[in-house]
Formats: C-alpha cells, structure tokens, sequence
C-alpha cells in the first residue's frame, strides 16, 4: 500500500508542499476569496470593451502571455497605435497567474479605461521554480516583444495596434520586483524600436531581512499575511539568500547601486495600511536619492493589492485615474 503524502510546508490557505515535491495551490480559505482565484479563459471577441488571447512566445518552454486588447472608443481611433503595458503579476513568485480572475477584472477595467494594450506574463513559480527564474522569464517576454516590434516575429494583436515608442512596464506586489530589475537591465540595452516610456509600480514586494515598523504592526488582509511573506520568500529566494538578496531589496547594499542604473519615469503606487508599506517608501527615497523621476501615489485606508478585490470601487478607480494619467503624460 503505497503511503499517504506528507504536507512539509503550509503557507496560509494558499500553497502547500508536499514530500515528494509536488505543490498544491487550490484555495482553501474563506469563500469569498474563491472568485479572486478562478480562471477566466481567453476570448477573441470583445466582451465589456475588451478582447483577450493567450499566446506561447516560446514554444520550447511554454512560455505564454495574456494579451488584453482594448475596443477603439470611435472610428476615428482605429489607425491610431495604443500605448503597451508589460505586465508582471504578484503573487510572492509563488501564488497567481495573469488568467486569475483578481487580474482579469482589474486588467479589463485599466486597458479600457487608458485605451492601452496589455501582455501579461505567465511567470514561472516557486519553490518548483526558484529566483532567478521568473527574472529570466520577464527577460525573455521583453525580448520576445522588441523582436516582434523589429519584424522578426508576428503577434498580430500587437502589429496592428501597438506604438512601440510607448511601452510601460507593470508589476504589482512581486512583479514590480521583476519590473525593476528588467528596467535596470533594460537601461545598457539598445532596445530600438521598442522605448520605455515608464514603470507603473503597484504596490511593491520590497523587503528587508530587518523587519519594518509596518511589517510588524499593521493589520493583515487575506491577499497579505506575515505568514505569506515569510514563508513565499523562504520558497523563493535562492538557497542560502536572505530577504536582502537584491530581487527583493534593490535599495539595499547587496545590490547594484541604484546611481549608476538607467530607467524611465515611475509611478509608484503605495496603499497606506500595506504591511510592506515602509519598504515600499524607502524604495522611493532610494530612488529620488539617486536623481531618478518618481511619482508617488498613496490610496488611503487601503490594504496591499486592494485593487484585486472588486469590491473596493472608489479607491480602485482613484487607482486607475491616476494610472491613465501618469501614461497620458509619458
């Protein structure tokens, strides 16, 4: 008789490990929540003024995005090119995927409301997947993107509507992690015709291994708890690193210094009763410090990612005004 599987590793009800290596991430907590974590499936047509497509960009990996493309708002706009978000979702490199429905509801409001395309990446997890991969699968996305914005391969929800002059890249939570190590990089490249336009930083996964007054002392949400933090790290981060490995704190003394880096403009968006808030705003005066151009914008009274929940309307949509507005103007 064959013995029953072990549970090594619990974190919340999201994720649990088990002995022989396989990883289960059904939900298993509150009821509501369920609706977060469903998956939506693609569709051509436009539903609710937006079309979506899964596409694999690298057929050797399987390595897929999630295109969302907006419905023109008149005729007249149909031959105008639409700015591009390369979206890097959260998820502490270990939970979410871009079809979730968290994303799918929060990603059709935003590339309708800013008339933008988006492509989000199906990232890699951990601990079957480990830091640097999802780094090495941001990489790969923006790759595949300049060589379709060159002409070497076809996309042609991105040929016939993107302006590839205006490119902003996207993470929230520990997206924006890989969002700002793809810009760092990124800024020693030649990336003709593709142009960063900006970085949209939604919430930041920055961390370090000392604990901030935040950290400690705030409320948790179900979409953040200590216990997620702590142990989504402990699965993520390289063997032997700490929370201060670079991926997660850019603004600490093991990473490069923030100085001698390029990148484009940033909107960085904090919410006031974040757990990660204080890391989040030393992020930002990191960079300020280093004469970079950052905007900040604080939602008040609101948990981290509370964008992903349907039912925070008003500051949700405060969210994407100010979004819509930062790609305005860049």
């Amino acid at each position: 008789m064959a013995s029953k599987k072990k549970i090594v590793e619990h974190v919340s009800s999201w994720l649990r490990v088990y002995d022989d290596g396989t990883v289960d991430r059904t939900w298993t907590g509150p009821s509501p929540v369920q609706l977060l974590v469903n998956r939506v499936p693609p569709y051509d047509e436009f539903i609710e003024g937006v079309a979506v497509r899964d596409v694999v960009i690298d057929p050797s990996n399987g390595l897929t995005v999630r295109i969302y493309v907006p419905e023109r708002d008149n005729i007249f706009s149909e031959k105008e090119k639409l700015p591009l978000l390369l979206h890097f979702h959260g998820g502490g490199f270990c939970i979410t995927q871009p079809n979730w429905y968290m994303y799918y509801h929060f990603y059709t409001r935003l590339v309708h409301s800013a008339q933008a395309v988006c492509v989000s990446v199906y990232l890699r997890l951990a601990p079957e997947h480990r830091l640097p991969a999802a780094c090495e699968d941001a990489y790969a996305a923006f790759l595949w993107l300049c060589s379709v914005a060159h002409g070497e391969l076809s996309e042609s929800w991105l040929n016939n509507s993107v302006d590839f002059q205006r490119v902003f890249l996207n993470g929230d939570s520990t997206g924006e992690n890989l969002m700002h190590y793809l810009a760092a990089r990124a800024g020693d490249m030649n990336t003709e015709p593709v142009r960063l336009a900006g970085g949209i930083a939604i919430h930041p996964g920055f961390l370090r291994a000392e604990l901030s007054k935040s950290f400690r002392e705030l409320p948790e949400t179900p979409l953040l708890t200590r216990d997620m933090v702590n142990k989504f790290m402990s699965l993520a981060l390289p063997d032997g690193a700490t929370k201060d490995f670079p991926i997660t704190c850019p603004m600490g003394p093991l990473a490069l210094p923030l100085d001698d880096l390029k990148f484009p403009p940033m909107l960085v968006a904090v919410a006031e009763m974040d757990l990660i808030r204080d890391s989040e705003l030393e992020y930002c005066e990191a960079m300020k410090e280093a004469s970079k151009e950052v905007e900040i914008l604080v939602n008040h009274g609101m948990g981290h990612c509370f964008y992903l929940n349907p039912e925070t309307t008003t500051q949700t949509n405060k969210l994407i005004e100010e979004i819509v507005n930062f790609i305005v103007k860049h």
